[in-house]
């Protein structure tokens, strides 16, 4: 899981298809509607703010250097997979734009890695064939049904289907079939793992050696399990992630994972600060407001917490919004056995704060409460989001038999968990609060922070994970007056108290919802909370002149 900035960031991952005719009367379509009706492909470009990013590595050694600059060698790779990733057709779209000579054109391009505006609800920039939902995972004109029907009637193949290593394409006769990542992207990968051998065999740290070992393996064979565990006891200052992982583009099941690299050096201090909070996760879980039997003892409670400065990344990492912090593996098999690792990117976090998040503050709160946001409740939003992705239900049973949330919402997962983690996360800082570890008097700077953050995801569109989940924290707190719109002012005021309570009924809806493994009850929640109302929107249409996000430039060595 990942926090863009969008969401708490939100990311706004993009599924990628073009817009469908909007329905200009209704609120949630607003937005879609303006995108239709006037794109200008500079305006949107420059939504994204270019920024040097640097980070201080002057104590690494020689040895650990030579590591990072192995592995940003490495993450060139993962670039490659991921674009044919989003599109197979996407290496030869680029070289066509690039053969244009239109330099606004390519920059977009690269800015999203596809003819898909990212942050512009899928609009197709370039040409005019629609971005399919499924992004390269699938063909372009298979339906859900169709691969539905397929594991129907050939129930062997369903494993293979649903994995998340697999690319599914269709026959001479037109029958779909599944091709494992470590063929179809073989060109790359045994190049990839040549790399991070070669890295491995430079280090002197065991642990890390160990893992780039067993990475290497795991790319050419696709059973990433050994590796994720040994991903987990990474200790030293290189904290590198290396591999497929989130399912955000996959906007028909939520299945396919995407390649990404996150290259990035540990703050021992600060890690060790922020890093007492996760001997708590056993006593959130416990505290969590639902009945015992939603509760999830079984996973780990190991949960590292490192706070880390980003100096390189690649793949799924690149486009779009920029991550701000991680909570990984997302195999619920380490999870149980190990917890899940969480990693906030400092640098990032702390360029989108100054640029982004404090002026959004000063259009969505009135005067009194915009100025509570506060770069620290970003970055403990952002901490406790993570923490929160570990807790609640995990593998459940369904009419008798084990299987896991994901596996039972299907495509509305991603939205639905990211929504939790985000209301959770407050709802668990606010237990802190209550338990002397985070200062009781910072609650409503806290608070405030967190509404404006919504904010900053809905810009990117509700069809996306962050947007989505978002948007029915949003819409739900509207309903229970947490939040009161002043039309005079068009601002929001927030009613503290009532927030405080609204947090803790939502988290336990969700946690619920999740807990039953019930798709249409997900469904429906979703319909009736996951949309803007006009308010929402007058907001949003402020913002205009306030970045989206940021571009980092990242050096090629260190």
């Amino acid at each position: 899981m990942r926090i863009l900035l969008t969401t708490i960031a939100a990311a706004a991952l993009l599924a990628g298809c073009s817009p469908k005719p909007a329905d200009s009367s209704n609120p949630s379509n607003v937005s879609e509607t303006k995108a239709m009706k006037s794109y200008d492909l500079q305006t949107e470009h420059d939504k994204v703010a270019p920024i040097t990013m640097d980070a201080d590595t002057s104590f690494l050694t020689a040895e650990e250097r030579k590591v990072v600059n192995l592995l940003i060698e490495a993450s060139v790779y993962i670039d490659q997979i991921y674009i044919r990733q989003l599109g197979p057709n996407n290496p030869a779209i680029r070289e066509e734009i690039a053969a244009s000579g239109d330099p606004l054109m390519l920059s977009m391009f690269d800015l999203h890695y596809g003819v898909c505006d990212t942050l512009n609800e899928g609009h197709v920039f370039y040409g005019d064939t629609p971005c399919p939902k499924g992004a390269g995972f699938y063909p372009a004109d298979m339906t859900k049904a169709e691969f539905e029907a397929h594991i129907k009637a050939n129930p062997d193949d369903k494993a293979a289907f649903t994995s998340g290593y697999t690319v599914i394409k269709r026959d001479d006769e037109g029958a779909l079939y599944a091709v494992p990542y470590s063929v179809e992207y073989k060109t790359f990968l045994e190049p990839a793992a040549l790399k991070l051998r070669q890295a491995a065999k430079v280090t002197k740290n065991a642990k890390l050696r160990r893992f780039l070992n067993l990475r290497a393996k795991a790319l050419l064979t696709d059973n990433y399990f050994a590796s994720e565990m040994a991903w987990m006891d990474l200790d030293g200052p290189i904290e590198v992630v290396y591999g497929p992982y989130e399912v955000y583009d996959d906007g028909l099941f939520g299945y396919k994972t995407a390649f990404e690299t996150f290259i990035t050096v540990k703050n021992p201090e600060e890690s060790k600060a922020l890093g007492k909070y996760k001997d708590f996760l056993k006593d959130m879980e416990k505290n969590l407001p639902v009945e015992e039997s939603y509760k999830n003892f079984a996973r780990g409670f190991e949960s590292p917490i490192v706070a880390a400065y980003q100096i390189h990344g690649g793949g799924d990492n690149v486009p779009g919004v920029q991550t701000i912090a991680f909570n990984l593996p997302n195999d619920e098999r380490v999870r149980e056995a190990k917890g899940a690792k969480k990693v906030i990117l400092n640098n990032v976090l702390g360029a989108k704060y100054d640029l982004i998040l404090k002026p959004i503050g000063e259009r969505v709160l009135i005067d009194g409460q915009a100025s509570l946001t506060v770069k620290k409740y970003m970055s403990m939003d952002t901490l406790f989001h993570e923490l929160s992705h570990s807790l609640g239900p995990g593998t459940i049973t369904v009419n008798g038999e084990q299987t896991t949330v994901n596996a039972q919402l299907k495509d509305l997962y991603s939205g639905m968990e990211e929504g939790k983690a985000d209301v959770m996360g407050v709802y668990n800082i606010i237990y802190m609060m209550e338990r002397g570890e985070i200062p009781m008097s910072e609650k409503e700077s806290m608070m405030a922070t967190y509404f404006t953050g919504l904010f900053r995801s809905m810009r990117f569109g509700i069809d996306a994970a962050h947007g989505q989940g978002a948007a029915f924290q949003y819409s739900y707190f509207r309903e229970v007056g947490a939040v009161t719109w002043l039309p005079k002012q068009e601002r929001f005021e927030i009613d503290f108290a009532k927030m405080e309570q609204a947090i803790s009924d939502l988290t336990g809806k969700v946690v619920v919802l999740q807990g039953d493994g019930n798709y249409d009850a997900a469904k429906a929640f979703l319909d009736k909370y996951g949309k803007l109302d006009a308010e929402a929107q007058t907001i949003l249409n402020k913002l205009d002149d306030i970045p989206y996000d940021i571009r980092p430039s990242y050096p090629d060595k260190i």
